[in-house]
């Protein structure tokens, strides 16, 4: 046991000798701090594509708001087309939220920097004010509001059943909740979810991740239907027209918007673009070209 010792303490005074020679290793930068209010918060899956500035757009002397090309962090999903979404053939992020946000920064002469976020406690950490801005198709509800303020409504939506072609066993979700063998799959914090457990006992909802999962599991016969925004929905028909399609009339009705850190001095420039965007059809051209049926999943 002594010699064990020696030996350990010999090896010892040797690691230390060889430390003292080694070069030094270069120091690296020190991450700015998080702000002291908020609590440590996994970081933000950025892809970087997605994470990338894309320079100032517009110009001072066109601008409804000067912002100066002050940057505006934009939380997306990138999971959730066709609001944004990561393209499998060029690896390059796109969707609805992209294409807006470009428009509006032009015309408040602005730099957008979308940043890749889970959807799971997005909406807390827009209101720590680790983001300037939340797109990703978010409903405006009151509970919502308490914590977060938002902009104008851009698009009402209503809720539908996504189904396998042929479904027959139900077509409305009163006669789904009436089948107590009927499985109900959803994306988990979202207001559909809300929906189905308003019907639905917890047994028979299924949560998700992301809506994606969702889909595949209807496809895999792991659950029965999915309640989801229709426009997100025709995006699956459109991708699945043989195997997909949408059922019954809407189960709700709700307003998206933008959901901005409690006073932030950005609601006002983002409302006043918005309206511009309607005014001039910009948006509903966009809307168009998103949730209409000709919109296929990348």
């Amino acid at each position: 046991m002594k010699t064990l010792r020696v030996s350990i303490m010999v090896l010892a005074l040797a690691a230390l000798l060889l430390a003292a020679c080694a070069p030094a290793a270069t120091p690296s930068p020190t991450p700015a701090p998080s702000p002291t209010s908020a609590p440590a918060q996994p970081e933000p899956t950025a892809t970087t594509a997605a994470a990338q500035p894309e320079g100032c757009l517009g110009s001072a002397e066109t601008a409804l708001v000067d912002l100066n090309c002050r940057k505006i962090t934009i939380a997306v999903e990138n999971a959730y087309p066709p609001f944004n979404y990561i393209a499998t053939d060029t690896g390059q992020p796109g969707g609805w939220d992209y294409d807006v946000w470009r428009e509006i920064c032009t015309l408040l002469h602005c730099t957008p920097v979308f940043v890749e976020a889970a959807w799971d406690g997005l909406i807390q950490a827009v209101s720590l004010g680790q983001y300037d801005v939340a797109a990703d198709g978010i409903t405006i509800t009151e509970d919502r509001k308490q914590v977060v303020d938002f902009s104008d409504g851009y698009l009402q939506i209503q809720q539908r059943l996504l189904v396998r072609k042929g479904e027959n066993r139900f077509d409305s979700l009163e006669s789904f909740v009436a089948n107590d063998s009927l499985i109900l799959g959803t994306q988990i914090a979202t207001t559909n979810y809300e929906t189905a457990a308003k019907y639905l006992p917890e047994t028979r909802i299924k949560g998700f991740e992301q809506f994606p999962f969702a889909v595949q599991a209807l496809l895999s016969g792991d659950v029965d239907a999915v309640i989801m925004d229709e426009v997100i929905g025709l995006g699956y028909v459109g991708e699945n027209a043989d195997q997909l399609e949408l059922i019954g009339p809407p189960i709700s009705s709700d307003e998206l918007g933008f959901a901005f850190p409690k006073g932030s001095d950005l609601v006002e420039p983002v409302n006043k673009a918005i309206a511009a965007l309607k005014a001039s059809g910009k948006l509903e051209e966009y809307n168009l070209k998103y949730f209409g049926p000709d919109f296929k999943q990348p």
